[in-house]
């Protein structure tokens, strides 16, 4: 869906209209704020799954160099 300038425009007088033209600074930083949020949770549920990939990838190596060394054993 693409907002053309047209309906920006109509949006941003919704906006003054209903909150008025006090309350836009506020709401902008509460949405700053809420966004930034949000990006931060996002990164750290990466690094979490980063982390838990990584801890995959070692434990899944040990465990071949493991069935590996069983078999040059045998």
């Amino acid at each position: 869906m693409k907002l053309g300038p047209q309906e920006l425009i109509i949006i941003l007088i919704v906006v003054i209209i209903i909150f008025g033209p006090t309350q836009i600074p506020k709401l902008t930083k509460m949405f700053g704020k809420s966004v930034k949020g949000f990006k931060e949770g996002m990164a750290e549920e990466e690094e979490e799954l980063a982390a838990e990939k990584k801890a995959k990838k070692a434990a899944a190596k040990k465990a071949e160099e493991e069935t590996s060394g069983d078999e040059k054993e045998e």
